[in-house]
C-alpha cells in the first residue's frame, strides 16, 4: 500500500513527507534504491520478503520517485541522509530493521549503521557507494559541473533516456549473458526513473563523505553482492570493502550495477538466506 509519511518533532531544512510502500508482517526490512531510481527497484525482492515472513518497506529518496523535490540545481548528501532518518524515526520500529541498500541507498544504510549501530539489526549491501574514487574518472569530472548536469536532465526527453538504457542492454545482450540483462519492464521504469529525478540530485555524488575509515565500526550481520562486471562503480571496490567490514560475508554476481534487477532470482535466494541465517 503505498502511503506518505510525515516526522513529528522539530523542523527539518528538508521536505518531511516521503512516499513510500510496505507489505507484509514480521521483522522489519527496509528497502533503499540508488541515485536516479525509485522504490520500483524493489518490485523483484518485496513479495519475496513478504512471502518469508518479513515487513518490507521501500521509500522513494528525497529527490527521486514520487516523494519531494527541492528547488535546487544542486543537491547535497546530507539533504538526502536527514530525510532518510526523519522517515527511519517516524516509523517508529518495534525491533532495529534490517537495511538493504543499493548503490547511493548503500552509502546511506552505511552511514545510517556507522551513526546509529543500535538501531541497525544489520545490512544487506548491493553494489554499495562509499567513496568518490569508486566511480571512472569520467563520471566523477561529470558529476562536478552539477548545473549543466541539471539542464540536460531537465532538457532530455524520455525516449532518449530509454533509447541508452536498451542500447546498453543490447550490448550485454551480446555478450550472451542473460545476468547481464534487463526485462522490458525494468527497461521502461529505470528510464522513467531517471526522467523523475530531480536535476539536482545527480550531484549527490559530489557531496559524498568517504566512509572507508569508518568501516570497522560496522560490526552488525552484512551481506555484500556485488555485480563482477558493474561499469558504474569499480568492481575491485567491493572485495576491498569487504575486507574492512568486522562481520561480513560477500559474493560477486554476473551481472553489472544491478543485480538485483538483472539477476533477481539469485539475488533473492541469497539475501533470503541471509535473512534466515540471522540470530
Amino acid at each position: 500500500m503505498k502511503s506518505t509519511s510525515l516526522a513529528r518533532g522539530a523542523p527539518f531544512d528538508v521536505p518531511a513527507q516521503v512516499n513510500f510502500i510496505e507489505q507484509g508482517a514480521g521483522a522489519p526490512v527496509v528497502l533503499v534504491h540508488g541515485l536516479a531510481a525509485s522504490l520500483r527497484d524493489w518490485d523483484y525482492l518485496l513479495p519475496e520478503l513478504d512471502a518469508a515472513g518479513y515487513h518490507g518497506y521501500a521509500l522513494d529518496l528525497l529527490g527521486h520517485g514520487e516523494s519531494p523535490k527541492l528547488d535546487s540545481r544542486a543537491y547535497k548528501t546530507k539533504w538526502v541522509y536527514k530525510h532518510f532518518v526523519q522517515w527511519m524515526d517516524a516509523l517508529q520500529f518495534p525491533e532495529p530493521p534490517i537495511l538493504v541498500g543499493h548503490s547511493l541507498g548503500g552509502y546511506l544504510c552505511l552511514r545510517y549503521a556507522i551513526r546509529h549501530p543500535e538501531k541497525v539489526r544489520a545490512l544487506v549491501l548491493t553494489n554499495p557507494f562509499y567513496k568518490l574514487d569508486q566511480l571512472p574518472a569520467l563520471l566523477r569530472r561529470t558529476y562536478r559541473r552539477p548545473t549543466i548536469n541539471a539542464l540536460v536532465v531537465e532538457r532530455m526527453p524520455e525516449w532518449v533516456f530509454r533509447w541508452i538504457i536498451d542500447l546498453t542492454n543490447a550490448a550485454f545482450g551480446r555478450t550472451g549473458d542473460s545476468d547481464l540483462t534487463l526485462s522490458d519492464g525494468v527497461r521502461l521504469q529505470t528510464a522513467l526513473d531517471y526522467k523523475r529525478t530531480a536535476p539536482g540530485a545527480f550531484n549527490i555524488p559530489n557531496t559524498v563523505r568517504d566512509l572507508t575509515s569508518d568501516l570497522p565500526r560496522v560490526t552488525m550481520p552484512t551481506l555484500l553482492l556485488w555485480g563482477d562486471r558493474d561499469q558504474t562503480l569499480a568492481p575491485d571496490s567491493f572485495p576491498a570493502l569487504l575486507r574492512s567490514l568486522p562481520n561480513a560475508r560477500g559474493q560477486a554476481l554476473s551481472g553489472g550495477h544491478v543485480p538485483h534487477q538483472s539477476n533477481p532470482s539469485e539475488y533473492n535466494r541469497l539475501v533470503l538466506e541471509f535473512l534466515k541465517s540471522l540470530p
